[in-house]
């Protein structure tokens, strides 16, 4: 269980649970229109609605799984779930608002998860049999639910499309169970949920804090275990802007993001093998640097020194960690990793270590960047590193993403860079906000308009995003602003 830890001088933060709120009247349009879409399907109006936000991550990509904290945003792009509920009723049911999706219905005492090619409504399920399962909700208890899902967060995009419908799941079914989760509890039950998927990524938890526990207008650090956030004030004179690639990754159905995972895990073994350590009991890079002592300049030299360049064979890894190979299964990999059999361990750790110490240098040009230029180039230099050090340590970028940040950099970004997983998906950009049509003009102009495939998607794959709050309860009543 992660321990929530908010800033004593923060007092707004301290709010246990997710909120019940009101509709805010600059969304009255869109609830009315999911109001009359779930009439429309079921004869009869929701009784509340649940939110959760997509994120971008602004700086800190692939070291929350490491230990390290992230400096993500919540985006005004989301996801909405209609419910009515009712303990009589022994049916889920859950359709979509985009009638490309396909509707789904089980028993509530019964909800099997097709973990071997999943449907969309699987993330759903996630989120409702996490509730249940985590509650110790028998099923006789458990209330049916009749749900209609609305989405705005582009998929297969590294915005977190899919845990903001595991986490708004989650939340429905708390809500409509009249159940008492706290956020920290609900962020853990929302990680673990994804894992009910044979084809989940082996992540941190960073998408699921951020989503629940985010603030309207603020970014967070995100620090683990335990479990710390502190709000970050983004300077007023840069917006952040995302812009997709037109290329998509389905990290769950591949091994890319799982091998990095291992690999991050192996150098840390190794590392703390040739230094004596006891390195079965070291499962991150953050478990090493606490045992050594070091600061996180100190991790790169000494990772340089300890691992060679280039590929780790999976029988030199064995020599060093004086196991068998079969063993390495059991201390070592994870799903769809058991039969790799190189591993680049070098890069992968400097990476995180470098990555690491990065948000912290961003967090605090954040904080001395009002009416300072140094300060804003700063943070756009972090952000270019970062994506120079995602491509070149981490190999986890492609040639579109790498053509998109340099057309975003030309066309004034003070910083870019891939946000997410990788391998596809979104560009976050900072950009001057006296300069932010002037780029937006550029961007679309460079690398959308001469492409007959990304023309077609410019206007869905360009928008700028404010920190959006976290996830809440909606109520039908109005309220000028939430």
């Amino acid at each position: 269980m992660l321990s929530l830890i908010y800033p004593t001088s923060h007092t707004n933060m301290a709010a246990n649970t997710c909120p019940v709120l009101t509709i805010p009247e600059t969304q009255r349009d869109r609830y009315d229109h999911l109001t009359q879409t779930f009439i429309d399907r079921f004869g009869h109006p929701p009784a509340f609605f649940g939110r959760a936000p997509g994120r971008v991550n602004i700086i800190g990509e692939h070291i929350d799984y490491c230990g390290y904290g992230v400096l993500p945003m919540a985006i005004e792009q989301d996801v909405i779930i209609a419910v009515s509920h009712e303990q009589t009723s022994n049916k889920i049911i859950v359709t979509n608002a985009n009638p490309a999706f396909s509707d789904f219905e089980c028993d509530k005492g019964d909800i099997q998860l097709n973990k071997t090619c999943p449907e969309w409504y699987n993330y759903f399920l996630c989120g409702v049999l996490g509730v249940f399962e985590n509650q110790n909700v028998p099923c006789k208890d458990r209330q049916g639910m009749r749900c209609v899902v609305s989405g705005t967060v582009p998929t297969s995009a590294g915005l977190s499309s899919s845990s903001a419908l595991v986490c708004c799941s989650a939340l429905v079914t708390t809500h409509a169970n009249k159940l008492v989760i706290p956020k920290d509890a609900l962020v853990d039950l929302s990680a673990d949920c994804e894992n009910f998927l044979a084809t989940a990524t082996e992540g941190g938890n960073m998408d699921q804090a951020i989503a629940i526990t985010a603030e309207q207008g603020l970014a967070q650090l995100i620090e683990f275990s335990p479990l710390r956030l502190t709000p970050v004030k983004l300077p007023p004179e840069v917006v952040f802007v995302i812009t997709h690639s037109c290329t998509e990754i389905h990290k769950g159905a591949t091994a890319c993001f799982n091998i990095r995972v291992v690999e991050c895990k192996i150098a840390a073994q190794v590392i703390a093998k040739i230094k004596g350590l006891d390195w079965r009991t070291i499962t991150t890079l953050r478990d090493l640097q606490e045992k050594l002592a070091l600061n996180l300049t100190e991790m790169v030299t000494l990772t340089k020194d300890l691992l060679h360049p280039g590929i780790y064979t999976k029988q030199e890894v064995c020599e060093v960690l004086e196991i068998r190979e079969e063993d390495l299964v059991k201390t070592s990999l994870i799903a769809f990793t058991e039969n790799e059999n190189q591993f680049c361990l070098q890069d992968r750790a400097v990476h995180v270590f470098s990555e690491a110490n990065r948000v912290y240098q961003f967090k605090h040009a954040c904080e001395t960047a009002h009416h300072n230029s140094a300060s804003l180039q700063q943070m756009g230099d972090l952000m270019s590193a970062s994506h120079s050090s995602c491509h070149q340590l981490f190999d986890c970028s492609n040639e579109q993403l790498n053509t998109l940040v340099k057309t975003c950099m030309m066309s004034g970004a003070l910083g870019s860079r891939l946000t997410g997983a990788g391998w596809g998906g979104c560009v976050v950009s900072m950009v001057p906000t006296n300069q932010v049509e002037t780029f937006l003009l550029k961007v679309k102009d460079e690398y959308y308009a001469n492409d007959p495939i990304r023309s077609g998607k410019m206007e869905s794959s360009v928008f700028i995003t404010r920190p959006s709050g976290g996830a809440a309860i909606y109520t039908s009543g109005i309220a000028s602003q939430v």
